[in-house]
């Protein structure tokens, strides 16, 4: 292997290893059960049998495939992503698995093009800080809800970055919960649990998983 070609391996293992490409893909979905404890989540939000939940930002599928055996065949879970790759390999996965109460949608970076007024819970798993148009995300998530729907934003707070501004913290591919907690409220949600300490992703202690339940008021 030439120089070049060696240079060029490194940098894109440090990109995949920087960029936390592992925690997506399925090959790494039971050591992510080692770590994030999403019935924990589940159970917070109320999500049971014959609930109807939207995964926004559900790449690979590593939530979407835990909410639809949670839900059962009574209940519904919309898969959103902007982009296609993540989502054809989504579909193969549920193949795989057999599960057919989930349905598929490529949204927009500014729309998840979910159905109005048609779900219990939304959650927004260590994506909202990707969203240049959160508010007007908030705005069609808030649509989607049933009366006394509830929102879940779940996200990883670096320790380098607490208490810098919001885009400090997005730059760096996290956020806190001060900014979120304030953002919601302004798109009509009343916050009702907000948990900092739900353990470390990826077991790295300098960032810890928080998550804030909002309800549509």
């Amino acid at each position: 292997m030439n120089y070049f070609l060696r240079f060029s391996v490194l940098i894109m293992a440090l990109f995949i290893s920087s960029s936390g490409i592992c925690q997506y893909v399925e090959s790494e979905w039971e050591d992510r059960d080692t770590w994030m404890d999403v019935n924990f989540i589940f159970d917070q939000v109320g999500i049971e049998k014959g609930s109807y939940v939207a995964d926004i930002g559900c790449h690979e599928g590593y939530l979407s495939v835990h909410l639809a055996r949670r839900v059962g065949d009574s209940g519904k879970i919309y898969a959103v992503d902007v982009r296609e790759d993540r989502l054809e390999t989504l579909r193969e996965n549920l193949q795989d698995r057999k599960l057919r109460n989930v349905e598929v949608i490529l949204g927009d970076y500014d729309d998840p093009k979910l159905p109005r007024n048609a779900l219990d819970v939304v959650i927004i798993m260590d994506t909202y800080h990707e969203m240049d148009d959160y508010r007007t995300i908030l705005d069609h998530v808030y649509s989607s809800l049933k009366p006394n729907g509830k929102i879940v934003i779940v996200e990883k707070l670096k320790t380098r970055i607490i208490g810098k501004s919001r885009d400090a913290q997005t730059n760096a591919h996290s956020l806190g919960t001060e900014y979120v907690t304030e953002e919601l409220r302004d798109a009509g949600f009343r916050v009702i649990y907000e948990n900092n300490d739900l353990g470390d992703w990826e077991n790295d202690t300098d960032k810890v998983i928080w998550m804030l339940i909002g309800r549509k008021t």
